[in-house]
């Protein structure tokens, strides 16, 4: 019987006096395409890097998601999903495009919750001094939003071209009646909120329950639009906090692509490194005290 390609690799892989050194090379020549098509298409873990689905999801959290769904089936309402900056301009080069959707660590990933799916009408409106979203005619009823305050805080950092600011202003949720320090969800510097309050020129905090503005000063919550074939409107939990539909439209799931569905919270501590190793290296004292314990291994609603 003639020996097949695979079995002759196979044969060739296992072949006898193979040194550790080629052993240890071809494994890895194997091991990292495979873990590679696996992270990429199969299942994926995902750090939070922003305030905008806050409660939900909080800064410092990791997440796993579910890549294969979006393959087979339709982003649904309500679910949450990540995505490819649909704000990127992409290559009409086939290759370099898909070097951009899955390998270019320049394109940022996007998280937010499916509120509308193609065909829907959705409609933002201010009643009595609070945003409502209406779909398909029905008020809806998001018991999932951020209930609570967000406030500004100053990050030093490298000196902002749209802003000019020696640093970067984020958003976290805050409970008012505890102090900085014995916060639910983050623990506050009092130098960092005055810096952004000096900054922002007024009042840092922003109330859930009241019209969000854009950075010129725009209400954003009111928009009446009906989503294409192809259309999503995607908006975050924390809406004082989110840059999203209400920022940049409907979602084109030709132009920016779902990555997968988040699906369930691994583990949950206040910080802002990318790798928690690193922040335990540089804080060992102060590193458990911030982490979350209550929010480890979580299913997400």
């Amino acid at each position: 019987m003639k020996e097949n390609f695979i079995s002759r690799l196979v044969r060739w892989y296992k072949r006898p006096n193979k040194s550790a050194i080629a052993d240890l090379v071809e494994s890895l020549i194997v091991i990292i395409p495979v873990v590679f098509l696996i992270k990429t298409f199969v299942f994926g873990l995902y750090q939070v890097p922003t305030g905008s689905m806050e409660t939900t999801m909080l800064v410092g959290e990791r997440f796993f998601a579910d890549k294969v769904t979006p393959y087979i089936s339709k982003p649904q309402r309500e679910e949450i999903i990540s995505f490819n900056n649909p704000l990127h301009t992409y290559s009409n080069n086939w290759f370099i495009n898909l070097y951009q959707q899955y390998v270019d660590w320049n394109v940022i990933n996007y998280t937010k919750r499916v509120i509308g799916i193609p065909g829907d009408h959705i409609q933002g409106k201010i009643e009595d001094g609070k945003p409502v979203v209406y779909l398909n005619g029905q008020k809806l009823d998001e018991s999932y939003l951020n209930s609570y305050p967000v406030i500004s805080i100053f990050k030093p950092a490298q000196v902002s071209l749209r802003t000019g600011i020696p640093g970067e202003i984020h958003r976290r949720s805050y409970d008012p009646n505890k102090s900085y320090q014995d916060q639910p969800f983050y623990r506050l510097n009092s130098l960092e909120v005055a810096r952004a309050k000096m900054y922002l020129g007024g009042d840092n905090i922003f109330y859930p329950q009241t019209p969000a503005h854009d950075s010129y000063g725009k209400v954003k919550d009111e928009y009446d639009i009906t989503l294409g074939s192809d259309e999503y409107w995607m908006m975050g939990d924390n809406r004082q906090g989110s840059f999203d539909s209400r920022d940049w439209g409907p979602l084109n799931i030709k132009k920016a692509i779902f990555h997968g569905r988040i699906l369930f919270r691994i583990w949950s501590i206040d910080s802002d490194e990318s790798w928690w190793i690193v922040d335990l290296i540089k804080h060992p004292v102060d590193f458990f005290k911030r982490v979350r314990w209550s929010r480890f291994f979580q299913v997400l609603h």
